[in-house]
């Protein structure tokens, strides 16, 4: 597929992906390692044609709503991942998934890919790495907590988890157009109940955002206000992980950053308020779409990667 294209279907996926896979449509996305814009089948001979240079320790990248792995890629041609390769010796594996689909179920399909990928890589893992970008954290945190809860052999294997720009603690904007939808209902006009129908058309992982919702239970607790419904996250950091954050801001000024965090993830959220935090890194005047690209945020991983 052309980048173009890619971009294109990643929209797609986020805004109504559910729909394409419940009803079958090959337009969806299917959870899969993806090097050079194509999928690569979790085969010990597909893993070894994709990279002939594995190394024994390994980054997992994982793209946020509506992107694909390409939202790493810096002007340079750089990523995180390939500088993660070529100053600290991981092997990057880039995951792309259908980020319309419940946050459960995507975190439940990485926890299953890199049981995989463990069993079939060209040389055994003494590391992985995970780095969950927006949204893409959030699954990591579901992976990690599917595979905790049947002890999942890959998860020995991790040692630190770092999430960029990922809202801990929800999504206010999907809060509110959850509130949105409602009031809309409750018009008895046929445009404004059409708007209120199509509105309600977005996508289960979308929704998710709105609480951070990680396990289908969450989900079902789901309510039409712009507050948390937790005062707490239900799901915990894992204890045994070293969890580390990124969050950006619009301004560098205290009361702005607090008001509009990096414009789409509050700092609050970004900064997990609430969970046992291992390190954080707060970068004042980098906006969300900055945080997966950027050198500045870059330095701070290699800081945090380079410590044994």
């Amino acid at each position: 597929m052309g980048r173009r294209l890619d971009v294109a279907l990643a929209v797609l996926n986020g805004a109504v992906g559910d729909h394409l896979a419940r009803t079958g449509n090959g337009l969806a996305f299917a959870m899969a390692p993806y090097v050079h814009g194509e999928p690569v089948a979790l085969r010990r001979d597909a893993l070894e044609r994709a990279c002939p240079v594995a190394t024994p320790r390994i980054v997992v990248l994982v793209h946020g709503l509506m992107n694909t792995e390409d939202i790493f890629r810096m002007p340079s041609g750089e990523d995180y991942g390939t500088l993660l390769r070529s100053q600290l010796g991981y092997t990057p594996w880039y995951v792309r998934y259908n980020s319309g689909l419940p946050i459960a179920d995507n975190g439940a399909s990485l926890s299953s890919l890199l049981d995989a990928l463990l069993s079939e890589h060209p040389v055994p893992v003494t590391e992985l790495l995970l780095l969950g970008y927006s949204m893409g954290g959030l699954v990591v945190r579901a992976a990690t907590h599917d595979a905790a809860g049947r002890d999942a052999p890959w998860l020995r294997k991790v040692r630190r988890a770092v999430y960029v720009g990922t809202p801990h603690r929800g999504a206010p904007l999907e809060r509110a157009g959850r509130v949105l939808t409602r009031a809309m209902r409750a018009i008895p006009d046929p445009y404004v109940q059409l708007a209120a129908d199509l509105a309600a058309l977005r996508s289960e992982g979308l929704q998710d955002l709105g609480d951070a919702d990680l396990r289908h239970e969450d989900r079902t607790r789901r309510t039409p206000r712009l507050g948390l419904r937790d005062a707490r996250h239900p799901v915990p950091l894992l204890p045994a992980l070293e969890h580390c954050l990124v969050a950006g801001t619009l301004s560098p000024d205290p009361w702005l950053a607090a008001l509009f965090g990096d414009a789409v993830v509050p700092l609050r959220s970004a900064s997990g308020a609430g969970l046992e935090v291992s390190r954080l890194r707060v970068f004042p005047g980098l906006g969300h779409a900055a945080l997966p690209r950027s050198m500045e945020v870059w330095a701070q991983l290699r800081a945090w990667c380079a410590t044994p």
